[in-house]
């Protein structure tokens, strides 16, 4: 028992480099097997970039000829997370390029259900969504700006799922249904960065985040096109463009904005500060991103940002105690994001690995451990 404890004490990147050597690989050669760089192999090893997508386990775990509970532990999370089967409806709604013969609601209805869509995606009501949105791409074909929205939620539902290739297609569909709307197109380029981030390539993200800002000139957009390129730049290792670029957005936080968010953007200060945290643990300064989200969460505005947005900022920060030697923290923390919005926690891959590992490393505090209960990672006592 004492053995099994140890071995999930052990950093996940370290038993990757553990069981690649055990399987006599040297660390090109497993590069090669996963198609990545070995740059890629050596960074996950030492911990600097985290496998926090079930996806990229699974493939590691293919390629070291393994299962995935030798790199997790028992009982991961099973693999039929919520949403799936709406999921495979949103494939096949973005596979129909046939017109539909006659409009079933009126613009002004389907406006409240784009209205009402946006709030659920704020308030992090991802399954709901996954079931509404195929009928909602439907309802709005035809309404130019209705459909960019459409599109662009279905995206950014889609990179929670850890569906990032079928989200860059619904972002590349929300650019190409807003053209001649510059505003509305630079909305919409914030979904193709996020998926293009989630799909791990980072300077495409970047060249489109800042080719978008370069169209606009609303505030909050050009604030949140910037953070997505800062971000893009810390994935890719670039400190220094990573910076700048938070620093451009800061500036345009602190000015005068419209507080109606007419782009649905959360843009403000405080979404600069979870960004800098988030951007300082992707380039491996993790006691900086751990500082700065506790000066994020001291923050007055704090309170103002969505709650997705405020959900999937502590999974992120629950990472960043994790690496710092803290799952007690880390679990706890968690445990706020499923206050906020459960979903986060309950429905996103990413969040349900973290708590596994969590668990793994053990032993949990009672709260955490029931909510992985409650989730299913594990038995209830």
């Amino acid at each position: 028992m004492s053995r099994r404890r140890d071995h999930n004490s052990v950093p996940l990147g370290r038993r990757v480099a553990e069981l690649r050597a055990h399987r006599g690989m040297t660390q090109q050669a497993f590069a090669d097997r996963l198609g990545k760089s070995k740059s890629w192999v050596d960074k996950v090893e030492r911990g600097v970039r985290q496998l926090d997508r079930y996806s990229v386990i699974q493939e590691i775990a293919d390629a070291l000829r393994l299962d995935p509970e030798m790199l997790l532990g028992p009982r991961r999370p099973p693999p039929t997370t919520p949403g799936l089967d709406g999921v495979d409806a949103i494939r096949a709604a973005l596979a129909c390029y046939q017109h539909q013969p006659e409009r079933t609601v009126t613009a002004q209805q389907a406006g409240r259900q784009v209205a009402h869509a946006w709030m659920s995606y704020q308030h992090g009501r991802y399954p709901q969504l996954v079931g509404t949105l195929p009928d909602l791409l439907d309802a709005t074909h035809g309404l130019r700006s209705l459909l960019a929205s459409t599109y662009r939620i279905t995206a950014a539902v889609l990179v929670k799922l850890d569906h990032a290739d079928l989200a860059w297609l619904a972002a590349d569909r929300a650019v190409a249904t807003a053209a001649g709307d510059p505003a509305l197109a630079a909305s919409a380029t914030i979904g193709v960065a996020q998926a293009l981030r989630a799909l791990g390539h980072h300077r495409l993200a970047l060249t489109a985040a800042l080719t978008a800002a370069d169209t606009t000139d609303d505030d909050a957009v050009r604030g949140t096109l910037f953070l997505q390129a800062g971000l893009a730049a810390a994935g890719d290792g670039d400190r220094r463009n990573a910076h700048d670029l938070l620093d451009h957005a800061a500036v345009l936080a602190e000015g005068p904005l419209d507080h109606t968010d007419g782009y649905h953007t959360g843009f403000g200060p405080v979404a600069v500060q979870v960004a800098r945290s988030l951007a300082a643990h992707r380039l491996g300064d993790t006691v900086e991103a751990v500082r700065r989200h506790e000066r994020a969460l001291a923050s007055d505005d704090w309170p103002r940002l969505p709650p997705e947005h405020r959900a999937a900022h502590l999974v992120d920060a629950a990472r960043a105690y994790l690496d710092v030697g803290d799952p007690g923290r880390a679990g706890h923390v968690l445990l706020d994001a499923d206050s906020i919005a459960p979903a986060e926690v309950r429905s996103r891959p990413v969040a349900r690995t973290l708590l596994a590992e969590i668990i793994h490393r053990g032993p949990a505090p009672a709260d955490v451990a029931r909510l992985a209960a409650v989730i299913g990672l594990i038995r209830q006592p």
